[in-house]
């Protein structure tokens, strides 16, 4: 079995909703770590890469088509490139970047691009869904025999609030994440820990052309205070948590890795980041629903021979504060190893694209801090989590 390396990766920076990407197609955001891969690592697309896989939680409208086919065609790599779109919800781009390295180890392909796109400006969170609401929510978009199975369809939302009730975390405990999430954002933003990954973005913006540079969703200036007076947005009445403050931001953006085996590696004269060691998905109890980071976390280590202490660097989708204190708790984390950069409470959660962001900010940090092992897992809709282990090299 050969080996799977992260070779580069990139994203665009993470446009606040109706902000600085408003008027970009999502195809042509799509292209944009396509471009980046292909100048930062000195090859020609459409003559090296054999596929492309892009996650996208909403693959209609505008990123239907299968943007993953469209993507390297945008990006001018021609016809020669083959592409999929995925849909595993807020996984997808993890995802995309599991099967890439699945594929290499497997001896199946030697160069892949892998990764995601959502415009939620563009094509809104729950576009894809059937109903009049157009909502994911209630009991609209499934099958009347999916209740058969399950009592209701429950909300992401809701399902952040019943982990705050079974784990004890008081709306405070829930702040507080949010804010070392903001002010962790700001200082990595401010020493250049950013830099390499995020890649600039020319567009346009009502008609006028525009450089998008940076996260336009963080808010590094964030106190309790701030947070306290925000009104919840779940449980509007009594003891509720979630509130905007507290939980991953709606904004555009796309991420991609170059994943690649030693052979092409040692043929293109690349140098790879990271090796990606290992994999795992799970399924979890859907009235929940957020909880799959908890056993996709402690399988992953377990088929490794590993635990948290061997972990230098921890990344955790922050979807809702409530998932990331459940997910302390129950693993035994360190928080002070946990999303040390700021997550996505800051910088916002571009659901296809996420993954495959959250995973590649993991190899910059390793060699920051001179760690070996990552760690990257993401709650997902319909209770699944994800999970992924990378080495440093």
């Amino acid at each position: 079995m050969q080996e799977a390396y992260i070779v580069d990766a990139v994203r665009t920076p993470f446009g606040k909703r109706d902000g600085s990407l408003r008027d970009t197609h999502p195809q042509d955001l799509a292209a944009e770590p396509l471009l980046a891969l292909e100048r930062r690592n000195g090859f020609d697309g459409g003559e090296t890469v054999e596929d492309a896989i892009y996650g996208c939680v909403g693959p209609v409208d505008e990123q239907g088509l299968n943007i993953g086919r469209l993507a390297p065609m945008v990006a001018g790599w021609g016809e020669d490139v083959p592409g999929v779109q995925l849909n595993r919800m807020c996984g997808s781009g993890q995802q995309a970047v599991n099967f890439a390295a699945g594929q290499i180890r497997g001896g199946m392909a030697d160069v892949l691009v892998a990764g995601g796109v959502e415009h939620m400006t563009r094509v809104p969170l729950g576009s894809d869904t059937p109903g009049e609401q157009n909502s994911y929510a209630d009991d609209t978009g499934v099958s009347e025999t999916y209740f058969e199975h399950f009592e209701e369809l429950t909300t992401q939302g809701e399902g952040a609030e019943r982990i705050a009730e079974e784990w004890g975390l008081s709306r405070e405990d829930c702040d507080e994440i949010a804010v070392d999430s903001q002010h962790r954002w700001g200082e990595a933003d401010a020493a250049g820990h950013h830099d390499e990954q995020v890649v600039p973005v020319e567009t346009t913006l009502d008609g006028e052309g525009i450089v998008l540079e940076r996260d336009e969703h963080p808010r590094p200036e964030t106190d309790m205070e701030t947070l306290s007076d925000l009104p919840l947005v779940v449980r509007e009445e009594g003891d509720g948590v979630v509130h905007a403050g507290n939980a991953s931001g709606i904004v555009d953006g796309a991420a991609a890795t170059l994943v690649a085996s030693g052979a092409a590696c040692e043929r293109h004269g690349w140098d790879p980041i990271a090796r990606i060691v290992d994999s795992h998905v799970v399924g979890v109890d859907p009235m929940t629903m957020l909880t799959g980071p908890i056993p996709a976390t402690d399988e992953l280590l377990a088929e490794n021979g590993l635990s948290v202490e061997d972990i230098d660097r921890f990344e955790v989708n922050e979807a809702f504060a409530s998932v990331i204190g459940a997910w302390l708790a129950e693993t035994g984390a360190d928080w002070e190893r946990t999303n040390v950069w700021g997550g996505a409470i800051a910088h916002g959660h571009p659901l296809g694209a996420t993954g495959a962001a959250l995973l590649g900010k993991l190899p910059y940090q390793l060699d920051a801090c001179d760690g070996r092992y990552g760690l990257c897992t993401m709650c997902i809709g319909f209770g699944q989590g994800i999970a992924t282990l990378v080495e440093n090299i």
